[in-house]
């Protein structure tokens, strides 16, 4: 999926943080598709940060205890906004035939 078409993935500071004071170590973070948690000593913990799908929530939705945040969607606005991001995954999903032209 071209969520960043192009743009480096590095450059984009979206993940989760984990508060493992405040987790209760259910292990829902654990369902997450990318991989992103590994349990470590009982309870989950930030592994791969950058493989989180931008703009992706989800385990911080589930989490019962609060434990996980991110950063602010309107930062992640104005980093789309100010690199030009929507406009060239439009194009891609243009060239992709998922949108029409």
């Amino acid at each position: 999926m071209p969520w960043l078409a192009g743009y480096p993935r590095e450059k984009v500071k979206w993940g989760p943080t984990l508060d493992r004071e405040k987790c209760i170590g259910c292990g829902m973070c654990m369902n997450c598709g990318k991989k992103v948690f590994q349990w470590v000593d009982g309870k989950p913990s930030v592994a791969s940060f950058y493989d989180c799908q931008v703009g992706c929530n989800t385990c911080a939705n589930l989490c019962p205890s609060g434990a996980i945040s991110f950063p602010s969607l309107e930062e992640l606005r104005e980093l789309y906004k100010k690199e030009g991001i929507w406009a060239k995954v439009k194009e891609v999903m243009i060239k992709e035939g998922k949108i029409p032209g």
